[in-house]
């Protein structure tokens, strides 16, 4: 690897991604967003939902998490997603209807309504929104 830049893996339940030669790699880290540079120090850190960007020479990849583990070690930083999306790639349509459905459940107040699943599922969807949103 050329010195000054990351690898950056990140892998899901469904897929696996490796990106060579990454200047930046910012994430939402449970207690704050951060990140990673060339020889960042050893990091364990629990990512929550949000949008993860990888910095290229050519540009940048933006996706949409719902959380998960980052690793960094040696330049090396490893990423253990619940779900991850290129912001590119999200249905809009589909994530507009469930944060809709979300939001519905939630105004109902039915007793049978689990509300930290149904405010899970909101949160999920408008970062979703907000990352398709991004893309240029």
């Amino acid at each position: 690897m050329e010195e000054g830049y990351l690898t950056v893996d990140i892998t899901t339940p469904q897929r696996k991604w490796i990106f060579d030669e990454i200047k930046s790699c910012t994430a939402p880290g449970v207690e704050g967003g951060f990140q990673v540079l060339f020889n960042h120090a050893p990091m364990l850190n629990q990512i929550d939902v949000g949008e993860i960007k990888l910095e290229t020479e050519k540009g940048r990849e933006i996706f949409a998490t719902s959380g998960g583990f980052l690793e960094v070690l040696k330049n090396k930083v490893s990423l253990l997603l619940e779900t991850c999306e290129k912001a590119e790639n999200i249905d809009l349509e589909r994530a507009q209807d469930s944060a809709k459905r979300a939001r519905k459940r939630l105004e109902e107040h039915a007793e049978q309504t689990d509300i930290p699943r149904a405010e899970t599922a909101l949160a999920r969807a408008l970062n979703r929104i907000r990352v398709a949103g991004n893309v240029k």
